[in-house]
């Protein structure tokens, strides 16, 4: 049994060829059928969500099978270790997906899940995101060996996944964090990526967006941070920071570069108005090809593709 914590285990040959199931599942609706006829996923999430949440509902019901959404708060994973927990719960389930504020919780649910158990997000990696986002760039350039991605904003959760799986698959990887998330970085898989040859650390947004295919960014606050006033200091402290490397007219002047973003944007913060809504962004086809990234997921860790 196999669990999705991170890319960690993955080669690059697997995630190529399970991307291209991915991109054929999307492009061969009928052919793919209901697999998950009478499978049951089990949602849990601690952090707030728009695309996880519905990504892998509809995604889930589009296969045949049945996904139960349960907020963290209202169960007794609250009261109870996780390890007993979620042993029931993998016993009422086929597979498990978390979406978590830490990544030690999640690593101690896949130790004691008897099905397969997806990292849907936590503080260290954001694996379906990076998947779909390849996803994505293979649909749109048709290969990815080669590919140069330049990832501008804050060091986090979406860039340690994005390294772990663009190092394995040959795309140039640059990034231009003037901020850090604290405990964000691994030190061990920063140093194999830079080695790798397929990753650098770079300063200067505008200079390396000219030679990029993509420029991707993030939010620049944690979204259960966002909103939140005591971290509003936090907030203008990064936002002076990072406003340089906003990605923008100016950033993506001389540039043919297109422009992703995970989601949730925040318009006038990470990027502006103008280049969200330019010919140039396909924020919202990276956004819509988070089902069948993960469908693709699904069905390889339940052994049916």
């Amino acid at each position: 049994m196999r669990h999705l914590v991170d890319f960690r285990e993955w080669t690059g040959e697997e995630i190529v060829q399970l991307l291209d199931r991915a991109l054929y599942m999307k492009r061969h609706p009928k052919e793919v059928g209901r697999p998950l006829e009478g499978r049951t996923m089990a949602m849990f999430f601690q952090k707030t969500s728009t695309r996880t949440r519905l990504s892998f509902e509809s995604g889930i019901f589009g296969l045949g099978g049945h996904a139960v959404y349960m907020d963290w708060r209202s169960t007794n994973f609250v009261l109870s270790e996780i390890r007993d927990e979620i042993r029931y719960v993998s016993g009422n389930c086929d597979i498990v997906m978390a979406r978590l504020l830490h990544n030690e919780d999640l690593i101690e649910m896949a130790r004691f899940s008897s099905v397969p158990v997806i990292n849907g997000c936590c503080d260290k990696h954001h694996p379906c995101q990076a998947f779909s986002d390849l996803l994505t760039m293979l649909e749109l350039f048709g290969h990815l060996a080669g590919l140069h991605v330049v990832y501008a904003g804050v060091w986090n959760n979406v860039l340690n996944s994005l390294i772990e799986v663009c190092t394995k698959v040959g795309i140039y990887l640059t990034a231009v964090t003037p901020v850090v998330n604290a405990g964000a970085v691994d030190e061990s898989r920063r140093r194999e990526a830079l080695e790798s040859g397929y990753f650098r650390e770079a300063k200067d947004l505008a200079s390396e967006a000219r030679c990029a295919d993509i420029v991707y960014t993030d939010t620049w606050m944690d979204m259960e941070f966002f909103l939140d006033p005591r971290y509003e200091e936090e907030k203008r402290r990064r936002m002076d920071l990072l406003m340089p490397v906003q990605v923008n007219a100016r950033v993506l002047a001389g540039s043919k570069a297109l422009v992703m973003h995970d989601m949730p944007v925040h318009a006038g913060c990470e990027i502006d108005r103008e280049a969200i809504e330019s010919d140039r962004s396909i924020i919202f086809q990276q956004s819509w090809n988070r089902m069948y990234a993960q469908n693709a997921l699904v069905l390889r860790l339940l052994d049916i593709i």
